[in-house]
C-alpha cells in the first residue's frame, strides 16, 4: 500500500502549484540569489590588466584553472571578485568531515544534534577563511610573478586582491546559507549548478561551429547528442537508485492494547559518494599540468616534461590514474559520511533490526557488507560516465564543459532541486488537507 506522501506527491498538480504561495517566494528568492552570483562573476579584480589576463588564460584553460573555471561560472577566466567560487568552503567542508571521524571530541559534537551540527558549521566558516586567505594570496603572488598582468604591483595590490576575492568567498558562502534556508535548499550547489549552466550554451554553440567548419562531422554530432542523452539517463537512473534493507520492528504494549510491529526501510545510495570523485581525482590529476604551465618549459628537467605530456588530456596514463583515484575517493568517501557502527546503534536503540541478523555488531557488519558491493558498483558507474567523455573531447575536440563532471553535477543538482520542490508542494497540501479536517470538524461540533 503506498504510503500518504506517496499518495500525496501523487495528487500534484498545476493548481497545487499555483497555490503554493510560500514556494513562489522561495523560487523567486533563489532565482534573485543567483542573479547577484552571476553579475558578481563579471565585476574583475582592481589593479589587473584584463587583456593580458585574458590572452595568459588561453595558455592554462587545460589545466585545473579550466576546471575551477567551470565551478566558478566563467570568474576565473575574468579573475573577477568571484574567482575563487566558492571552493574554499567545499574543500573545509570535507576536511572538517574528514576530521570528524579522527578527532574524538568532533565526532561527539556531530552526535549532539542541532547543536552540534552548528558548532561544527562554525568550524568550518573558520576553514573556508584560513583556505580561502590562503589561496587568495597564492593567486596574488602568481599574478604578479605574470608579465604585465598587474599595473602596479606591491603589497597594496596583494592585500586588495586577498580581500576581494576571500569578501567575494564568504558573500557566496553566505549566499548559499540564505538560499537553503529562504530559498528552495541545496544553496552551495545550485551556485555550482548555476555556473556551469551559464557555459553549456556556449559549449554547444562551439560544438556547432565545429560542425559547421567541418572539424566535426553531423554523424558525429548527432552521435555525441545521442551519448549525453544516454548519459543524462544513466546519472538519473543510477542517483535514484537505492539498496533498501528491511528493518523491522517489534511489538509493543501500550495499556492493555497490543499494537503490531511496524516495517521500514533503510536506504543505501548506489553512490553514496556523490560527485566528489570525480571532482577530487580531476583536480588532482589536472595539478602537476598546471604547474609546468606556471613554470619555464626551458628549465623544466626531461622527466617532469615526459610526466606532464604522459597526464595530458586523453592519453593512457592520465585515464588509468583518473579511474583508479576515482574508484579510491569512491570508497573512501563513502567511509567517511556513512558510518555503519552508528546506523546499527541508532536501530539497537530504537528496537529496530534486520531480519536475520542479530542486532548490534552483526548489524554493522551486514550493513557494511551490503555497502561495499553497492560501492563498487557505484565506483564503476562513476569511472564510466567520467571516462567517456574524456575520450570524446581527447578525440574530437568537444568543449570542455561537456565532461563527465560536469553532467554529473547538473543532472545531480537538478534531481535534487526537483525533489526540494515536491516536498514545498506536498507540505503545502498537507496543511491545506489539515485545516479542512479542522474546519469540518469545528462544523460537527456546533
Amino acid at each position: 500500500m503506498a504510503s500518504a506522501a506517496e499518495q500525496l506527491a501523487s495528487n500534484l498538480n498545476f493548481s497545487t502549484f499555483a497555490k503554493a504561495e510560500d514556494l513562489k517566494k522561495r523560487l523567486w528568492f533563489t532565482l534573485g540569489a543567483l542573479l547577484v552570483y552571476r553579475l558578481g562573476t563579471y565585476i574583475p579584480l582592481p589593479g589587473l590588466n584584463p587583456d593580458a589576463f585574458a590572452q595568459a588564460f588561453q595558455g592554462q584553460s587545460g589545466g585545473i584553472l579550466g576546471l575551477f573555471n567551470m565551478f566558478s561560472g566563467g570568474a576565473v577566466e575574468r579573475m573577477a571578485i568571484f574567482a575563487l567560487g566558492i571552493m574554499p568552503y567545499i574543500s573545509a567542508s570535507i576536511i572538517v568531515q574528514l576530521m570528524t571521524s579522527v578527532v574524538p571530541s568532533l565526532e561527539q559534537l556531530k552526535k549532539e544534534g542541532e547543536q552540534g551540527r552548528k558548532i561544527i558549521n562554525q568550524y568550518t566558516r573558520y576553514g573556508t577563511v584560513l583556505l580561502g586567505t590562503l589561496q587568495a594570496y597564492g593567486i596574488a603572488v602568481g599574478l604578479e610573478s605574470g608579465n604585465g598582468l598587474v599595473v602596479d604591483p606591491g603589497w597594496f595590490f596583494k592585500i586588495s586582491t586577498v580581500i576581494s576575492l576571500l569578501g567575494g568567498t564568504m558573500f557566496l558562502m553566505w549566499l548559499g546559507e540564505q538560499i537553503t534556508s529562504r530559498g528552495i535548499g541545496n544553496g552551495i550547489s545550485l551556485i555550482i549548478f548555476a555556473g556551469i549552466v551559464a557555459h553549456l550554451p556556449t559549449a554547444l554553440a562551439g560544438t556547432l561551429e565545429l560542425g559547421r567548419t567541418g572539424a566535426l562531422s553531423t554523424p558525429l554530432i548527432l552521435a555525441i547528442i545521442v551519448m549525453v542523452v544516454a548519459v543524462i539517463a544513466l546519472i538519473v537512473f543510477v542517483e535514484r537508485a537505492q539498496r533498501r534493507l528491511l528493518i523491522q520492528y517489534p511489538k509493543r504494549q501500550v495499556g492493555n492494547r497490543m499494537f503490531q510491529g511496524d516495517t521500514s526501510h533503510l536506504p543505501l545510495k548506489l553512490n553514496t559518494a556523490g560527485v566528489i570523485p570525480a571532482i577530487f581525482a580531476s583536480s588532482l590529476l589536472l595539478l602537476p599540468a598546471t604547474l609546468a604551465g606556471f613554470a619555464n618549459s626551458a628549465s623544466l628537467p626531461g622527466w617532469a616534461t615526459t610526466v606532464v605530456a604522459a597526464l595530458g588530456h586523453g592519453q593512457p596514463l592520465y585515464m588509468v590514474l583518473y579511474g583508479a583515484m576515482i574508484a579510491f575517493f569512491a570508497f573512501f568517501y563513502t567511509a567517511i559520511v556513512f558510518n555503519p557502527k552508528d546506523t546499527a546503534d541508532n536501530l539497537k536503540k530504537h528496537g529496530g533490526f534486520i531480519l536475520g541478523i542479530r542486532p548490534g555488531e552483526r548489524t554493522a557488519e551486514y550493513i557494511d557488507y551490503v555497502l561495499t558491493r553497492i560501492t563498487v558498483v557505484g565506483a564503476l558507474y562513476l569511472m564510466f560516465v567520467c571516462i567517456l567523455p574524456e575520450v570524446l573531447i581527447a578525440q574530437t575536440g568537444v568543449p570542455f564543459y561537456l565532461g563527465g563532471t560536469s553532467l554529473l553535477i547538473v543532472v545531480s543538482v537538478t534531481l535534487d532541486t526537483v525533489a526540494q520542490v515536491q516536498g514545498h508542494l506536498i507540505a503545502q497540501q498537507y496543511e491545506g488537507l489539515i485545516k479542512k479536517s479542522k474546519l469540518r470538524g469545528g462544523k460537527r461540533g456546533r
